[in-house]
């Protein structure tokens, strides 16, 4: 893919921050961006890496009124000795042709969103923080374009990657969260998309996530949309469960996000010889396990916050807590593996970790 650079004007370029330890999620954003536009019968035209600016978009725009529009979460590491890393980033961009298949949209090669990625990462790497926990958020979008009024799929698109330093998702840092279960909302159905990573599963996310927060809870864990009892996922992670020796996780039946660090987290568990197993697993389960003292551990996984321990849930306003309520040791295990090896600073022997040579 030939990818023109039109580098931002010195004027125009934004002080980057000094104080790595105070970088809030997702409030920053780099110099430049990424964009490519899709139009019928062209396909994909005029790669370029532009200064960050304003999308024009027509009022009619598509996305606006029929809800076509995804993304990806990625991040760039720097080492200790320099090097910028990748995790996974084949395994994100083809989640990205898979939600954009499913939302009737155009996909894109996989090795060439890898090459528009590193271009404007090559552009924009002094960006990239140096220090360890903090890293250089990426979001590649695409959204429909085309102004028309009428529910079809759309024959323009946009897509675009911006970025931006992040440092901790969470202000709690490592340290256990209380999750609230819903029981009243839902976030998707099988048969739905809530396997794509689409805009309107988080629109739909965020009235019960506005209700736990006023009850004093950091995230939602829902459950299935039919039967209201089946845990699926937490708001923007998915959720594992170590009852005795056994780690636990919802199946991917088409309703739950197939999480990048959660394929990670099975693959380390397997590696280490746990018991993995990817099965059904009821609210009810869930509350007797942590009152029976078998239920040891709760978490979350997620490329925001990596591994998130899981102090307490609350369900139909009872509060339970997990064992003593603090970090377990395989959530601890789990986070310092995937992190170092994000960094460099743990061998990585499944090939997860890729080089951007700047």
């Amino acid at each position: 893919m030939d990818i023109r650079i039109e580098p931002a004007p010195e004027a125009q370029r934004r002080g980057k921050p000094t104080d790595e330890s105070k970088l809030v999620f997702g409030n920053t954003f780099s110099d430049h961006m990424f964009r490519l536009d899709y139009r019928e019968p062209q396909g994909w035209v005029d790669a370029r890496v532009a200064p960050y600016q304003n999308i024009t978009l027509d009022p009619a725009a598509m996305v606006l009124h029929y809800g076509q529009g995804i993304f990806e979460g990625m991040k760039a590491y720097r080492c200790r000795d320099g090097r910028i890393h990748l995790f996974r980033p084949f395994q994100n961009f083809e989640r990205m042709n898979r939600s954009a298949t499913r939302l009737c949209m155009p996909t894109i090669d996989v090795n060439d969103q890898l090459a528009a990625l590193e271009t404007l990462l090559r552009v924009d790497h002094g960006w990239i923080p140096h220090s360890m926990g903090s890293s250089l958020y990426i979001r590649p979008t695409m959204i429909a374009s085309e102004p028309h009024i009428g529910v079809r799929p759309a024959k323009e698109y946009i897509y675009y990657i911006i970025t931006g330093p992040v440092g901790a998702y969470y202000a709690e840092g490592f340290s256990p969260v209380s999750i609230y279960v819903s029981d009243e909302f839902v976030r998707a159905v099988r048969g739905g998309v809530g396997e794509a990573k689409t805009m309107g599963n988080y629109a739909a996310s965020l009235f019960a996530a506005e209700v736990a927060k006023k009850k004093g809870f950091t995230q939602v864990l829902w459950l299935d949309g039919i039967e209201r009892k089946y845990i699926e996922e937490v708001g923007t992670m998915n959720i594992f469960f170590r009852i005795g020796d056994t780690l636990v996780t919802p199946p991917l039946t088409g309703s739950i996000l197939p999480g990048i660090t959660r394929d990670s987290v099975l693959t380390l568990a397997k590696k280490w010889g746990m018991d993995v197993q990817e099965r059904l697993i009821d609210i009810q389960e869930c509350v007797d396990a942590i009152q029976s003292g078998t239920m040891t551990e709760i978490f979350g996984s997620g490329t925001a916050a990596v591994i998130s321990p899981v102090g307490s849930i609350s369900y139909k306003d009872k509060k339970y807590t997990v064992r003593d309520g603090g970090v377990g040791d395989l959530a601890r295990r789990l986070h310092d593996e995937i992190v170092g090896i994000q960094y460099g600073e743990k061998e990585d022997v499944f090939g997860w970790v890729h080089e951007v040579k700047i």
